[in-house]
């Protein structure tokens, strides 16, 4: 039976690993919603204005996640972040491919008037 007294890092132990990965996990969360929104009513003001700061927010959120985890000293369940990095990498590409439409999507259109 194992001891819960040995794990590496307590559950409520804030590390700042923890903190930056939780930070860019929710830029990026907050960059998908936006571009997601931006996608499915072009022709709101958030639609045509909504894709720049949604595609910089979500590479933001990857190179976040991405220094979390190169900085990270331990594996998983450690407190350095390293789970948290990881997720925040899934949703800043994410949020980027959803913004990356939009400015496609915005970018034609802008051409074809």
């Amino acid at each position: 039976m194992s001891d819960l007294t040995t794990l590496a890092a307590n559950v409520y132990t804030l590390s700042a690993g923890r903190i930056g990965a939780s930070a860019a996990a929710l830029i990026g969360l907050a960059a998908a919603v936006t571009a997601w929104r931006a996608l499915i009513r072009p022709t709101s003001r958030l639609g045509r204005f909504g894709g720049a700061p949604a595609l910089t927010a979500g590479l933001f959120a990857m190179a976040l996640g991405a220094l979390v985890a190169t900085t990270a000293d331990g594996g998983l369940g450690t407190g350095n972040g390293l789970g948290g990095a990881y997720v925040a990498l899934l949703v800043g590409a994410l949020a980027t491919g959803l913004a990356a439409a939009v400015v496609r999507r915005t970018r034609r259109g802008a051409q074809v008037r």
